[in-house]
């Protein structure tokens, strides 16, 4: 495959006289970016990555405008930073990219330890949704001092050397907060009908092309907030249509927050149809950009050449792999990372922590680790032993093949992929599934001696004169020996490995409500199974988090999968499982009962093989139990560390 496979994607764009070099854009994201208001050497490494990557334009992501818009850390806009900020667009600039800067301002969504002389105030008065206090409504002088703040800040940012001003005009931030008429109940020229509450974002569009008349002013817009008493997608249409006077492109998201961060049950492109419908309408002669779980190039190229799109803007598919774009211009699709649509990046970001990708451990850490494609050679060629060919044990052979080591993996199994073989059958987990599929093509590509049906021994690793050892022995499932009749019942996993147990029952009932037993409940509902999961504590799915947790709760909620808390199991019968709640003894009729009531390290060959004349290092599930993001990095982080003298 060559570039000519995706046509569309690597046409290039002219906007005011600039060459986009193809239609990607690395969407606005992160908020890691400052100290005290100043972006770091790691937002820099960051922004360059996407840049190094191939992306069009990149995306410096929520430059607050100023004091009264800040619900994160203000970048602070002073003559000190601008050194910095220049800096960020010169990174950006030095492979081909346009540099962009997402110009926002929180309104009722600001937070007030972020700001200082000027407090979070809306278009109307409203509850703030962090402590419940009241939030006033903006006076018409407010709203004239920020229109000028908008100016301000994109004036900035051009003197600093980025192309693009990205005004934010999406997900709930002020300018949709005057568009909302469920949000904006001013009976002034600022609310009430559609032209009125049109009229805040339209000055400030205008009042950014008077002070910035030659430069590339593009808006970030929500299509819709997808809610019966929001606008819509002919709001939005009728918006464009004015500001396209003022604005040279357009990024098209989606208002309702559970639909802006899709997890892995959502629809791929699921804001296309509002793209589309703005390009259709033959009102708006705009280039429209569509963003929303856009995953892969046959993806993006399919969406651009049925005209739903004129170009795609991607954020979490450039951080499981900032090379997508050169990777796909190059013919080698096959080698792009696939992302989870796990939502830890965004989770752990808004945790207030550094972020974290699950399948990219270099990601945002350029600063300290260099680039993701570039991860050089060990100083001392070793020979390695992974045992294990699951995520941690494929990630841990792949890097130390990368680095120029002798590397041989055994399996016990005879197929790679480790309990992420379980995705062959489930019916929902496509993104995961790609994900194992990908890195066992890496595997069997990198050069790595595969042993499959090989069950590892001390005499194996004495037999080989291995110098590493690499431990990714996985996890087993607990038993529930608390469990009266437990015997009768099977673990979670089993249901896809052995189909035939599903395929007898119509009655499922699951023992265990973490994200193991609901998820393999969601499985088994949508193959036509009756599913009640029982869960002992008062909250069901306590290991998800975040924004995968309202994700999947949502999910739960549209299925209406049958979740039973403070269920305390006291048997499996025959017929079912019996349990308690609220003082009563009740009967869960079922046909087939499973249990996820946790999972144990599988680590008994570490004390033999560490009495071995060999560096040993434990990874993944048989280190510590968790999800794919610690198998990935400890994998490759153990891998790194061998040959370092």
């Amino acid at each position: 495959m060559n570039e000519k496979s995706y046509p569309n994607l690597f046409r290039p764009l002219r906007i005011r006289g600039k060459i986009i070099k193809n239609r990607i854009m690395s969407a606005p994201n992160m908020l890691f970016h400052t100290v005290d208001g100043r972006p770091t050497d790691y937002y820099t490494g960051y922004l360059e990555h996407k840049a190094r990557g191939g992306a069009a334009i990149v995306n410096l992501g929520e430059v607050s405008v100023g004091d009264g818009g800040n619900h994160t850390p203000e970048m602070i806009k002073s003559l000190d930073n601008l050194p910095v900020f220049a800096e960020l667009a010169q990174a950006i600039h030095e492979h081909g990219a346009l540099a962009s800067a997402e110009i926002t301002h929180g309104g009722a969504k600001g937070k007030k330890q972020f700001n200082r002389e000027r407090m979070p105030k809306g278009p109307s008065p409203r509850e703030s949704q962090y402590d419940g206090s009241e939030v006033p409504a903006l006076t018409e002088e407010d709203i004239y001092y920020i229109i000028g703040q908008y100016a301000d800040a994109c004036e900035y940012v051009f003197h600093a050397g980025f192309d693009i001003a990205h005004l934010h005009f999406g997900h709930g931030w002020l300018p949709a907060q005057f568009l909302s008429p469920r949000l904006n109940q001013r009976t002034d020229q600022w609310g009430g009908s559609p032209e009125n509450r049109r009229r805040f974002p339209l000055e400030v569009c205008k009042a950014v092309r008077k002070r910035c008349p030659n430069q590339i002013i593009s808006l970030r817009i929500s299509g819709s907030e997808r809610l019966p008493d929001g606008f819509t997608v002919e709001d939005i249409i009728d918006l464009l249509e004015e500001a396209q006077q003022y604005v040279d492109f357009v990024e098209v998201s989606v208002d309702h927050f559970a639909l802006s961060m899709a997890c892995t049950y959502q629809p791929l492109g699921l804001n296309t149809d509002l793209s589309e419908a703005i390009k259709k309408s033959g009102r708006v002669n705009l280039p429209i950009f569509s963003v929303g779980s856009i995953l892969y190039p046959e993806q993006a190229e399919e969406i651009i050449a049925s005209g739903k799109a004129d170009g795609v803007s991607m954020s979490r598919a450039l951080i499981a792999d900032p090379y997508l774009p050169e990777k796909a211009f190059a013919g080698k699709s096959e080698d792009i990372t696939p992302c989870l649509r796990c939502l830890n990046c965004t989770d752990s970001d808004n945790a207030d922590r550094h972020f974290m990708c699950s399948v990219n451990p270099l990601i945002g850490r350029e600063h300290r680790l260099g680039f993701g494609e570039d991860i050089g050679t060990a100083k001392s060629k070793k020979r390695v032993l992974v045992i294990g060919g699951g995520v941690a044990g494929m990630e841990a052979a792949i890097t130390a093949a990368k680095r120029g080591h002798d590397v041989t993996l055994c399996e016990a199994t005879d197929s790679l992929g480790g309990l992420l073989k379980f995705t062959d059958n489930d019916s929902l987990k496509h993104d995961l599934r790609r994900y194992k599929n990908h890195m066992v093509s890496l595997t069997e590509r990198s050069g790595v001696r595969i042993l499959l049906n090989t069950t590892a021994t001390p005499e194996l690793v004495r037999e080989l004169k291995v110098t590493d050892v690499i431990l990714a022995t996985g996890s087993l499932p607990v038993f529930p020996g608390f469990l009266k009749g437990a015997e009768k019942a099977h673990h979670a996993s089993e249901i896809y490995f052995d189909t035939s147990l599903a395929e007898k029952a119509e009655n499922v009932v699951i023992v265990g409500g973490g994200l193991v037993g609901v998820e393999a409940g969601l499985h088994l509902l949508n193959i036509g199974k009756k599913v009640t999961v029982l869960e002992k504590e008062s909250t069901y799915i306590r290991d998800a988090r975040g924004m995968y947790l309202f994700g999947l709760k949502k999910t739960i909620e549209d299925t209406k999968l049958n979740v039973i808390t403070d269920a305390a199991c006291r048997e499996v019968t025959d017929s079912g499982v019996i349990y308690e709640k609220d003082g009563e003894t009740i009967t869960a009729p079922a046909d087939l009962v499973l249990y996820a009531v946790g999972m144990k390290s599988r680590d008994d060959l570490y004390d033999a093989i560490s009495e071995l004349d060999v560096r040993l290092a434990i990874v993944g599930d048989c280190q510590k139990v968790g999800k794919v993001t610690g198998a990935v990095h400890s994998g490759f982080f153990a891998a790194m560390d061998i040959g370092k003298l």
